[in-house]
């Protein structure tokens, strides 16, 4: 889902071969290459130490509860690089909205290949990436995706990664899951501080040609694996799954549930029996991942951009209710289709901010707990549909963007643990508006694409085409 940019753009290590012009210098180069550790592979910049804990570790509120609340996840470009001013502008930013818990996958997406030789380590990258983490004072979370190209049939070796998607987006050899488990042992002891793992990252290379379906069973192998590995590195350490991309589809398609539909569209039933597998099989979970679109896999909008959140409701309720309502998070949530290169960039941000809102109503409205937006940051440039913040080239970089006010503001007001109440909406407003309240904040969302008179919650104001309003009760 979503704009998955998975480069990491980080540098590139470089095995320099050695040339000879004789026999004994060829012997030579084959005896030294047949020395290094992993039978020749490049190791360059790698260490065998990667179990060593990374820098100092830092407490947060949320380190001993499997609820973070609204936060965001790192993509390809984020604040931990560019100009010193315009980064540190950004974390000051989040340590005034109260830290917002932040995600990192350990592998593409911003990350270098983390261990290129088996039993060697490069976490450059994700260090630099949690550093940014703890000192905007967050919760840091940890998405167990994508595997090193040795796991998975490839080569071995600092600078022989496979970058392309096809490759990233390859699951480990089933030979191969004990190695993954491993691995994701070794992040859990480098970074001692993060308590939230995400396994894998949508079914990635999951998928079954034979059966034309989700390979369920060799995704929960992998899973039981890899949630055994961290509990016993530290039984406190908190781990969730699926993630299964919640797909939903015209109900006309032969893959669409006959029972679990509604105005949005029919949810896919190949989904639906994955999710099923994997939460009868799971070794265990401290909380539920899920994530999606409101539109169906045609890119449909059903009824409208606005009505077609309400799948989010849907589906939250579905899987707490399958899940004996473990805490549910969202790794991704989406209610703008993207185009033929995965940008969405079609909208005006008033009404992307306005919809995104209403798709974060829905969801907490469905029992979602925590949920982290896919943030589509720009390396340069001053355009970034989406974002949070402006690309952080520049000493003038890193202001909040509109959607940065949103997820904060909303991280703020609607932490785990809201309890949500009904508040008098006028008739006429009733189908222009949505809202959500606490005891203590009324957030109203207009859904027209004009001026509207609104009487919510005994106040009457006017509201801005596609405007996002806040009132304090």
């Amino acid at each position: 889902m979503g704009r998955h940019e998975w480069y990491s753009g980080a540098r590139r290590w470089r095995l320099t071969a050695l040339l000879g012009v004789g026999a004994v210098a060829l012997a030579l180069v084959v005896t030294l290459l047949n020395t290094l550790p992993g039978g020749g592979a490049g190791t360059d910049g790698t260490s065998r130490n990667g179990d060593r804990v990374h820098g100092t570790p830092t407490t947060t509120p949320d380190a001993d509860t499997p609820d973070v609340g609204w936060g965001f996840t790192h993509t390809q470009f984020s604040a931990d690089e560019g100009n010193s001013t315009a980064t540190e502008r950004v974390g000051q930013r989040i340590r005034e909205a109260g830290g917002l818990p932040q995600n990192q996958h350990i592998m593409g997406w911003g990350a270098d290949n983390p261990e290129p030789v088996k039993g060697r380590y490069d976490f450059e990258d994700l260090d630099r990436r949690v550093d940014f983490i703890r000192a905007s004072g967050s919760t840091p979370v940890i998405t167990l995706c994508c595997a090193p190209d040795w796991m998975k049939g490839g080569e071995a070796g600092v600078g022989k990664t496979d970058w392309s998607k096809a490759a990233l987006e390859t699951a480990p050899d089933p030979a191969h899951f004990e190695d993954y488990a491993a691995l994701a042992a070794t992040v859990a002891k480098r970074y001692p501080d993060v308590r939230h793992f995400i396994v894998w990252n949508e079914f990635k290379g999951f998928w079954n040609d034979g059966k034309a379906r989700w390979d369920y069973e060799g995704y929960t192998r992998l899973y039981n694996l890899v949630y055994k590995a961290l509990k016993k590195v530290d039984p406190k350490i908190m781990v969730g799954g699926p993630y299964l991309v919640m797909d939903s589809v015209d109900p006309r398609s032969e893959d669409a549930s006959p029972t679990f539909k509604g105005a949005w569209g029919a949810m896919d039933q190949r989904i639906l029996d994955a999710f099923d597998y994997w939460n009868r099989n799971k070794a265990g979970a401290d909380f539920v991942v899920v994530d999606g679109s409101s539109y169906t896999n045609d890119d449909e909008l059903l009824p409208n951009e606005f009505a077609a959140t309400d799948k989010l409701t849907a589906v939250s309720r579905w899987v707490r209710q399958r899940t004996g309502n473990l805490p549910l998070w969202w790794a991704e949530y989406y209610v703008e289709p993207a185009d033929s290169r995965d940008e969405r960039e079609g909208w005006s941000e008033n009404r992307r901010v306005a919809v995104q809102a209403a798709g974060m109503i829905a969801l907490a409205r469905g029992g979602t707990t925590s949920a982290l937006y896919w943030n589509p940051e720009n390396e340069k440039g001053t355009d970034c549909a989406g974002c949070l913040w402006t690309p952080t080239s520049g000493s003038g970089g890193g202001q909040p963007l509109p959607m940065f006010d949103l997820v904060s503001r909303f991280s703020t007001a609607f932490p785990p643990g809201s309890a949500y109440e009904n508040v008098p909406v006028a008739a006429d407003d009733v189908p222009n508006v949505r809202v959500l309240a606490t005891g203590r904040t009324v957030l109203v969302v207009n859904t027209l694409n004009r001026q509207i008179s609104a009487d919510i919650d005994g106040k009457k104001f006017d509201m801005q085409a596609y405007e996002v309003k806040w009132l304090t009760r």
